[in-house]
């Protein structure tokens, strides 16, 4: 057989072995099965049209900026207020995820107050809130002391100051209105009702499955996720659920690719079933997204009305009309929201980020070496033992580029998966062509690491004597791939089907 025969036996075998290696060290796979018929909605009564009724919205209001002291920091806040005499219904916005800035609620918080509601919106915390932590209960806080400040306005109603949350703020008002009798109502807005990681899970396969991803793609994905150690993804929010006592809007979008609404609508109804409370109004709004929005432009039609008639007919709204408690469009939820499976303890954050740091430090170690070397002055290669380093070196620093573009490209194609999925974009051909991108740079370096090793070998039996910086060298760059390739078979890199 020829040496190149012998080198395609070589890189078919280490090929197969990484697959079967990825395939024995995975977690189960994550494969949400379908909802069945029967759980889905599929004979809603129409929404009560009293319900979406023109509201006049053309009222004069006052605009002011006040700021709110909380624990460990001062917040900002916007007050909207009808100009009109007396007291009004009065409502906190709390945000969902990311920075949360006040100005994205401005016009529903407008809107609103022209047509007799005071509005508060303000700025979510920075501190105790980032990526990786995130303190609900701290945010619940928050959301009192803004409705403290409301309860103490002269055209405030205080029965009727109440709690609206959109995403992941509807984790946060439950906590709120458990904690406080002073919250005297709640509004949900695509509120998730299962833990933040089924949620993200869910919308991510959801997204997946849209743009035709190999399967490859979601077990990468659900890998790397499984592998978070996040505390807040495993939030449960039933609890604070069931000891919601005050009535409670829940408004969903039919068209809303980010959140399983239909297990979310049977987590909600069943956790204040179980804390006695049957004051609740569920509506599903046709072509409403996420953010109740048609395709992220103008609101969806009858949002604001719902909204504002439920919330000015309070208390005698709180209680819906017979056989309407959940109405309006159908909804059809594909997939269950399943768990993603939790990573074994070789897969976690710290390990994978110590496997990464021991590549990143082989593949640093050799031109640091060598430039010392140069440094003191050293000869690096010696020409009357070897004249193949050359040959080798240059095979080593093809390896580590390939190491670190095959590194960046998972990164960037990850970051994109997510990118199309919060925003709900993206076209096949991107993801089909960055998972491409992916595994070839991963074939790649397999094949690199292979011809490397049979490169030293033969260099060692022409004659090759190498110095101890040299084997050094061949020692971290090769070392380093090879736990590369172990991390990247995990991830399914090397793992058939595609």
């Amino acid at each position: 057989m020829s040496d190149r025969g012998r080198l395609s036996v070589a890189i078919a075998g280490v090929l197969a072995m990484l697959a079967t290696v990825g395939h024995l060290l995975s977690p189960p796979s994550f494969d949400p099965p379908r909802l069945s018929e029967g759980d889905n909605f599929l004979s809603l009564p129409p929404q009560p049209a009293a319900e979406s009724r023109p509201v006049p919205h053309d009222g004069a209001i006052s605009v002011e900026d006040i700021t709110v002291p909380a624990q460990g920091t001062t917040l900002g806040a916007t007050i909207r207020s009808p100009r009109t005499p007396g007291r009004h219904p009065a409502l906190v916005f709390v945000q969902g995820s990311g920075p949360g800035e006040r100005g994205e609620f401005t016009t529903q918080a407008t809107w609103l107050a022209r047509a007799g509601v005071v509005t508060l919106t303000y700025d979510k915390r920075s501190v105790g809130y980032d990526f990786r932590h995130r303190d609900f209960a701290l945010l619940a806080d928050d959301a009192l002391r803004m409705i403290e400040v409301l309860r103490g306005r002269a055209d405030v109603d205080p029965a009727r100051a109440g709690l609206w949350g959109v995403s992941e703020g509807s984790w946060v008002v439950p906590i709120a209105a458990a904690r406080s009798a002073d919250v005297g109502f709640n509004v949900l807005v695509s509120a998730p009702n299962v833990t933040p990681l089924r949620q993200v899970a869910w919308a991510l396969n959801e997204q997946l499955q849209r743009l035709y991803a190999p399967s490859g793609v979601r077990e990468l994905l659900t890998k790397a996720m499984g592998g978070v150690g996040f505390d807040f993804l495993r939030y449960d929010s039933v609890p604070a659920m069931k000891r919601m006592k005050q009535p409670v809007l829940a408004l969903y979008g039919t068209m809303d690719p980010s959140i399983p609404f239909v297990e979310s609508t049977q987590a909600l109804t069943s956790s204040l079933a179980a804390g006695g409370n049957s004051d609740y109004t569920i509506r599903f709004l046709a072509g409403a997204d996420h953010a109740m929005r048609v395709n992220g432009g103008p609101f969806a039609h009858g949002y604001l009305e719902t909204l504002a008639n439920w919330v000015l007919g309070l208390p005698g709204t709180a209680v819906p009309p017979e056989g309407a408690r959940i109405a309006g469009a159908t909804p059809v939820q594909r997939f269950e929201a399943a768990d993603v499976p939790k990573a074994p303890w070789y897969a976690r954050t710290a390990i994978l980020g110590l496997a990464l740091t021991l590549t990143a430090v082989g593949y640093v170690a050799a031109p640091v070496t060598e430039m010392v070397v140069r440094l003191r002055g050293r000869e690096v290669i010696p020409p009357a033992r070897c004249e193949l380093w050359p040959g080798v070196r240059r095979r080593l620093r093809r390896m580590a580029w390939t190491g670190v573009g095959l590194l960046a490209s998972v990164l960037a194609f990850i970051t994109l998966i997510v990118l199309f999925s919060v925003n709900q974009a993206g076209a096949w051909p991107a993801v089909l062509s960055g998972w491409l991108v992916v595994r070839v740079l991963a074939i790649l370096m397999l094949v690199q690491e292979v011809t490397a090793v049979a490169a030293v070998v033969s260099a060692v039996r022409d004659g090759w004597q190498p110095g101890r910086w040299q084997r050094f060298a061949v020692a971290a760059v090769l070392g380093g791939t090879a736990l590369l390739m172990v991390t990247a078979a995990y991830y399914g890199l090397f793992g058939i089907p595609w």
